[in-house]
């Protein structure tokens, strides 16, 4: 693994493995310093920690990493990386409980690609879906009317 960190980790990866909850995603992106500003200030995530190999965010209480792709080189994934035009393909990630049209507006404000505007759907969302400068792609919203 390739790392450009200089110095210790913030913590150790065996504790931090251990502390993550039983379901997370970790996200390669091809830079984690330009991709920290989507996460930070469109969807409001908590960055805990970040450097230029690895983040540690929060959303929606849900602890998620991001790993810059030089880290996984020497990882099977790495092959599937080369020639990659847009990540996450055919997933989308969800999440309850972020203001659609608050994130519509920040997203247009920080230049991120809107994958569909805010709209209300028949299974109860008001959402939107915006995606990062990797091409994953988010769907966050709120219920409609409590249901």
């Amino acid at each position: 693994m390739t790392k450009t960190r200089v110095g210790e980790a913030w913590i150790p990866a065996d504790k931090y493995g251990r502390a993550l909850p039983k379901f997370t995603v970790n996200l390669l992106v091809t830079d984690v310093a330009r991709a920290l500003p989507f996460y930070r200030d469109v969807l409001g995530a908590t960055v805990r920690y970040a450097d230029g190999d690895f983040a540690a965010l929060a959303i929606a209480g849900t602890d998620f990493m991001l790993h810059a792709d030089h880290t996984y080189d020497q990882h099977p994934l790495h092959a599937r990386l080369q020639d990659v035009r847009v990540r996450g393909a055919g997933a989308e990630i969800r999440v309850m409980g972020i203001d659609p049209d608050a994130a519509e507006k920040r997203a247009k404000k920080f230049g991120a690609e809107i994958v569909q505007e805010p709209r209300d759907f028949p299974h109860g969302w008001r959402d939107v879906m915006l995606a990062d400068p990797d091409g994953y792609v988010w769907a966050v919203g709120i219920t409609i009317n409590g249901i």
